[in-house]
């Protein structure tokens, strides 16, 4: 079974006496369907603040701003562009320090974000990529209009309250601790499955060839 939560499985009623019955087959179901919307993803796009960091700063004495991150995520990124998965941050902070770690990630991002899912939506349509081939990974209130409008609604596991009910799909690890990290495998794991080969040389799979997937960007 599949990793998190996922709103497929949630307020499912089961009466009678196949009651246990019935919950295992639709959690059976359930992780069936998380990997098809998963096949279907081209662009995996990351809020920071939260996601990428444990969602806390660290003030320095001249107003500078320093935050704390999973090593890891750098792996889990090179593992989604060997498969051909696009992926981007998208953040509403105005901070070098995003900047400094996509450069360090070598992920693109567009930082200063007022409306996420307009510029996410714009960000797709330059790459060809419909909305329904989307994830997004968030944690707070902002995200919910980005979260509502694409294919696959990710939220970390210490995401706000209120927007994990818009969610398919909850980490199980929080953020800044491994969540970036999780999704990547998520996706690499799922893919791998359905048979899609890989560019280059993977750290876990001996894999080489070309891409051969039509559910994912070339």
């Amino acid at each position: 079974m599949l990793p998190g939560n996922s709103r497929i499985r949630r307020g499912v009623c089961f009466p009678g006496k196949r009651a246990e019955e019935s919950r295992a087959d639709a959690l059976f179901s359930g992780a069936f369907k998380m990997k098809d919307i998963i096949r279907g993803i081209r662009l995996i796009a990351f809020d920071f603040d939260g996601v990428f960091t444990d969602d806390m700063v660290y003030v320095i004495q001249d107003g500078t701003e320093a935050v704390r991150c999973f090593r890891g995520d750098g792996i889990g990124l090179q593992k989604l562009a060997r498969l051909g998965i696009e992926t981007v941050i998208v953040s509403s902070e105005a901070n070098p320090v995003v900047m400094a770690r996509a450069v360090k990630l070598k992920i693109r991002c567009i930082q200063d974000v007022g409306d996420k899912h307009a510029v996410l939506e714009d960000f797709a349509r330059e790459l060809g990529i419909a909305m329904s081939e989307v994830a997004f990974v968030g944690n707070d209130i902002n995200d919910l209009p980005v979260l509502r409008c694409v294919g696959l609604p990710i939220i970390v596991k210490n995401a706000h309250p209120d927007i994990i009910e818009c969610a398919t799909y909850q980490t199980s690890c929080p953020g800044g601790h491994g969540a970036v990290r999780e999704v990547c495998d998520l996706v690499e794991k799922t893919l791998i499955q359905a048979g899609v080969e890989v560019h280059g040389i993977c750290e876990t799979d001996s894999c080489v060839g070309r891409l051969d997937h039509p559910g994912v960007a070339r």
